[in-house]
This record gives structure tokens, C-alpha cells and sequence, in this order.
């Protein structure tokens, strides 16, 4: 009986989109509501919302240093060649 109604919540669990993902960390980055009422608002435990603001701050992070060491261009390649 436990396993199943395992089953059922693990197959009824909200999955969210990556929009929604990056709304819900914005409005907490924004402050306007602390991050505990920002939660409870969308429904969501507040270690996932710690997990997604990470992972949005990393991806920011490495497109920011990708702009800056950014890969030679096929035309660079070939002047150095």
C-alpha cells in the first residue's frame, strides 16, 4: 500500500518548466516577499527553490565568463595557421 501511494505522488508531482524555474527565482531575487512566503505562494518547498536559484546563478556565471574566454573563430584558426 505504501508503494503505491508512492507511486501516485511521485506521478502526480508538478513539474516545472525552465520559465517558470527562472520567474520564481527572479521574484525571489527581486525581495519583494521573503523567500518562505514566495514558496509557500507557489507551492514548492524551499530547498528546491535554494536549488534552482543556485543552478540559475552557476549558468549565469559560465555564460559570463564564456563571453570573456570566448573560442577563436574559424577565420582567427586560420590566420594563426
Amino acid at each position: 500500500v505504501e508503494n503505491r501511494i508512492k507511486e501516485i505522488r511521485r506521478n502526480t508531482r508538478r513539474k516545472y518548466s525552465a520559465e517558470e524555474k527562472v520567474r520564481i527565482v527572479i521574484e525571489g531575487l527581486r525581495g519583494e516577499d521573503s523567500i518562505a512566503a514566495l514558496c509557500r505562494k507557489e507551492g514548492i518547498n524551499q530547498n528546491l527553490y535554494y536549488r534552482w536559484s543556485k543552478d540559475f546563478l552557476e549558468a549565469g556565471k559560465k555564460r559570463m565568463k564564456g563571453d570573456i574566454e570566448r573560442e577563436a573563430n574559424r577565420g582567427e584558426v586560420s590566420a594563426l595557421r
